[in-house]
């Protein structure tokens, strides 16, 4: 399974002294990233805010704001496991701390640096040779169909690229890719950019 990029821009990412408490992340994972938000090439942010009790476990957790509710329940699901170092409540300790963070669901930002070259690069027998043995309900979570929503989602700011034209571009490939891989395995040498929707391909 490849990994999706979510990062989590908090406070926890570094060590935090917060009155006279170090924060310290122990057993923090990362939400999972919905799959069907993630083949939708939907990203999104979530602000949350949490308690960090003295014994290291968290509890209140409230979403503040959140682009999608599927994107709050992942993060409250995950977060409410978080745990933390204990500390010992005393003097300017307290036996809880509040955090507010932010969380940002982004896909694949491991994708290869020049994701446009690699795309066009790319040729059928690859694509074959990916999904030999894969499920037809797999495909649309194969590396070429990622890292093409990936690119999209990643590369163009919202001023370039729309973010509604985005998502029905996403959408309009999603619906192709059964399509692309019959096709790809009826020729092999073809070129995969070349069964891309038109208006994707312009964009590469």
């Amino acid at each position: 399974m490849r990994r999706l990029a979510i990062l989590l821009l908090l406070v926890l990412a570094v060590e935090v002294k917060a009155q006279e408490v170090l924060l310290i992340p122990e057993d923090n994972p990362r939400p999972t990233y919905p799959r069907n938000l993630q083949r939708a090439g939907f990203t999104g942010d979530v602000r949350v805010s949490f308690y960090v009790n003295a014994d290291g476990s968290v509890n209140r957790v409230k979403i503040l704001e959140s682009d999608h509710p599927d994107l709050a329940e992942a993060s409250r699901v995950t977060i409410e496991k978080w745990r933390f170092k204990p500390w010992v409540v005393k003097d300017d300790r307290p036996s809880e701390l509040e955090v507010v963070a932010p969380l940002v669901f982004r896909l694949d930002l491991t994708s290869p640096i020049h994701t446009n070259q690699w795309i066009k690069g790319l040729k059928c027998r690859d694509i074959n040779e990916e999904l030999l043995h894969a499920p037809e309900y797999a495909w649309i979570d194969a590396r070429p169909f990622h890292y093409t929503r990936a690119y999209l989602s990643n590369v163009f700011h919202t001023t370039q690229l729309p973010k509604e034209q985005r998502l029905e571009w996403i959408a309009k490939l999603n619906k192709r890719v059964p399509t692309i891989v019959q096709q790809c395995r009826a020729s092999p040498v073809r070129k995969y950019m070349s069964l891309l929707p038109e208006e994707i391909r312009q964009l590469l």
